[in-house]
C-alpha cells in the first residue's frame, strides 16, 4: 500500500527544513566563534536536534560546510544522456544546477559558507578536492552521452571532449555564481542559467561570423 502523496511530501519538507536549520546554526556559529572551536554539541544545542539526527544528515562537522554540490539524480543523469542533438555544455549545466535544486538547500546561506571556507584554508582543501571528484564523475556522465549518440572518434578524443565538455561547464558556472552574488541573490539559478545559455550561445555565434568573413 502506498503512502499518501501528501505525507511524503511533508516528510520531505520536514527533512529539508531540518538540514536547512542545521547548517544555519552550524554556519552562524563558525562565523562567530572560528570553525576549530564550534563543536557538534553546539550545533545540535542550537538547531535543537540530536546527535543522531546530525549524523544522520552530515556524518560530520566538516561535513556541514563541504555537504554538497551534490551529485544528479539517476533519473536525471539517463535524461541527459538520453537527449539528442547538440547543445550539450547547455544541457550539462542545467544538469548541475538541477542536481544542486534537487537538495531544496538554502541558497541564502552561499554567501556565508563562502566566507567560513575562505577562512578556513583546511576547508577549502577539502572542497576542491569534492569539486574535483564531481568533475570526474560529470566527465563519465558526458563520455555515456557520448557513446549513447554513437559520436565518432577514437577513446583518448572524446575523453579530451568530455573533459572539455565539463571545463567549460565549470566555467560558465563560475560565471554563473559571480553574476548570482553580485546580484545579492535575488534572481532564481533557472533565470541565470538561461541567461548564461544564451551569453555563451551569442558568443559562439559572432566567433562563427568572424571565421567567415
Amino acid at each position: 500500500m502506498h503512502e499518501p502523496s501528501s505525507d511524503v511530501g511533508l516528510r520531505t519538507r520536514k527533512r529539508v527544513a531540518t538540514r536547512n536549520a542545521i547548517e544555519r546554526a552550524a554556519i552562524s556559529l563558525m562565523l562567530e566563534h572560528g570553525y576549530d572551536k564550534v563543536t557538534v554539541d553546539m550545533i545540535c544545542e542550537a538547531s535543537m536536534v540530536s546527535q543522531r539526527t546530525f549524523f544522520n544528515y552530515f556524518g560530520s562537522k566538516e561535513g556541514v560546510i563541504i555537504g554538497g554540490p551534490h551529485e544528479p539524480t539517476a533519473e536525471q543523469i539517463d535524461a541527459f544522456v538520453s537527449t539528442e542533438g547538440p547543445g550539450i555544455v547547455a544541457d550539462l549545466l542545467e544538469l548541475i544546477v538541477a542536481a544542486q535544486l534537487e537538495q531544496e538547500p538554502d541558497l541564502a546561506l552561499l554567501p556565508s559558507r563562502r566566507v567560513v571556507l575562505q577562512r578556513h584554508p583546511q576547508l577549502m582543501e577539502a572542497e576542491m578536492a569534492k569539486m574535483g571528484a564531481l568533475e570526474d564523475r560529470y566527465i563519465q556522465i558526458v563520455l555515456s552521452r557520448f557513446r549513447n549518440q554513437h559520436r565518432p572518434g577514437t577513446p583518448a578524443q572524446l575523453e579530451q571532449e568530455a573533459r572539455m565538455v565539463v571545463a567549460l561547464a565549470s566555467g560558465v558556472m563560475r560565471y554563473l555564481m559571480h553574476a548570482w552574488f553580485a546580484g545579492s541573490g535575488e534572481q532564481a539559478p533557472t533565470h541565470l542559467v538561461r541567461d548564461a545559455v544564451d551569453v555563451l550561445s551569442r558568443f559562439t555565434q559572432n566567433e562563427l561570423a568572424l571565421g567567415e568573413d
